[in-house]
């Protein structure tokens, strides 16, 4: 008897073939040509756009969406681009109803803001479908830059290093380059294997070399990549996950979130991958709905999210809450996790009523406690195995100006250093503007 969603335990394949097909398909379809035109016409072009001041990378919005509005979708991609090299990723996944939207003129009006990221995927699509790269590569300089790390934040330093003529060497403790693109965002927002073939696009501007499986402190030193490179950019994200601090966490079926969505990006058949019953997820952020949204398109029956504060103040946006409640997850806030019960492998997961009080939080004496087959953590991610020569700033690498760190010679950003906003675009911004100041740096005379 195959499995359904009410086979109890953890099992795979609990619904029919064609469902995960259309599960995780596109979550938002691309807008062809003239549903572009359309969207680009509602734009008002201002002057002092607000959406370009919410952007974290300055994309010229107006001049995007008109060189769309004119049919010159190739230049409106090179636009796009000239800011953002990752510009693809950022229109599916960056939080634009947070950003560049939420201040729109016709957002503020109307309570309806022009498509801003579907119209950046559109141009971007275009160009990229061709083949060609809009950039050329300057007169070699002979400086060599090593780059650690082959997320987002260090492909954007790479890319703008390479295009001002320098060698970049990247190195990445993953089998394959991405980063967060990769591993760590939901299968629905990016199918078809976008984030390599963004990455192969990205490579096209020549002059880059990248080592995967090389992960800092076990395969390379910081101190060989100072002594042999002009510069050394740390991009090399969070590699550990935060502690529950709940009595019996340690039991089986219990996981990091980001483990999880991770193997269900590499799973080329996502009906293999087995999914519990009743699956809780402890969490707030982008991390947690993603984890909590897929378990429900794999088949679980129950899915629970469970944050330990006020709905208001989940970092995930109004947007991802609500598609999570839409496919049939439930939202719980206010309570913490305390213990996590069963005999070797988790059963139930037991909470405390919480009170943020001007004190902290709060746990109450009252406790309800969930059923689960499977429970994720999503509660945050901390910087692992970095060098005990670099001052640290909130549990991050410490970075002053353009990801200037405590060592000369030595830059980071994206995740791993301190300031900024956990964002793909954020990562994107600081990688971009860590390249020109180690461009601006190796240009003076030694």
């Amino acid at each position: 008897m195959s499995n359904s969603q009410l086979t109890p335990g953890i099992a795979p394949g609990r619904l029919p073939a064609e469902a995960y097909q259309r599960n995780f398909s596109d979550l938002d379809p691309p807008l062809d040509r003239h549903e572009a035109h359309v969207a680009a016409d509602r734009c008002y072009f201002c002057h002092d756009a607000p959406c370009m001041t919410a952007c974290p990378t300055s994309i010229d919005i107006p001049l995007f969406i008109r060189q769309i509005a004119t049919g010159t979708p190739d230049a409106a991609a090179k636009t796009i681009f000239s800011q953002n090299i990752l510009g693809g990723m950022c229109a599916r996944v960056c939080p634009t109803e947070q950003l560049c939207e939420e201040v729109c003129v016709r957002e503020v009006a109307e309570g309806k803001p022009v498509e801003i990221g579907r119209l950046q995927r559109y141009a971007t699509d275009t160009l990229m479908a061709k083949g060609v790269h809009p950039f050329t590569r300057a007169a070699p300089t002979g400086k060599r830059i090593a780059v650690v790390g082959a997320g987002p934040a260090g492909l954007s330093a790479a890319h703008r290093l390479a295009m001002l003529g320098h060698e970049v060497v990247i190195f990445d403790a993953r089998p394959k380059p991405g980063g967060l693109n990769e591993f760590g965002i939901a299968s629905y927002k990016t199918p078809g294997d976008f984030a390599q073939a963004e990455v192969e696009w990205l490579l096209r501007i020549g002059g880059i070399t990248l080592k995967t499986g090389q992960a800092l402190g076990r395969d390379i030193t910081l101190e060989g990549l100072r002594e042999e490179y002009g510069a050394v950019f740390l991009g090399m994200g969070l590699s550990g996950v935060n502690a529950l601090r709940a009595e019996g966490e340690d039991r089986a079926n219990v996981h990091a979130a980001v483990d999880f969505i991770a193997t269900l990006r590499q799973a080329p058949d996502k009906s293999t991958l087995p999914i519990g019953r009743d699956v809780v997820v402890i969490g707030g952020g982008m991390t947690a709905v993603d984890a909590a949204v897929q378990s429900k398109l794999l088949g679980a029956e129950n899915v629970t999210i469970v944050y330990r504060r006020g709905q208001e103040k989940m970092s995930a946006s109004k947007v991802e809450q609500e598609h999570a409640t839409s496919v049939g997850v439930r939202i719980l806030c206010n309570a913490a996790p305390v213990a996590v019960h069963g005999n070797g492998a988790v059963r139930e997961v037991e909470f405390a009523y919480t009170e943020d009080t001007p004190s902290g939080l709060k746990l109450g004496a009252e406790t309800f406690r969930l059923k689960a087959d499977q429970l994720f953590k999503a509660i945050g991610q901390t910087l692992a195995g970095q060098p005990e020569a670099l001052e640290l700033s909130g549990g991050k690498i410490a970075v002053t100006g353009a990801g200037r760190t405590s060592l000369d010679g030595l830059w980071a950003g994206g995740d791993c250093a301190s300031g900024g906003e956990d964002l793909t675009v954020t990562a994107v911004a600081e990688g971009r503007d860590a390249a020109m100041d180690i461009h601006a740096r190796l240009a003076q005379p030694s």
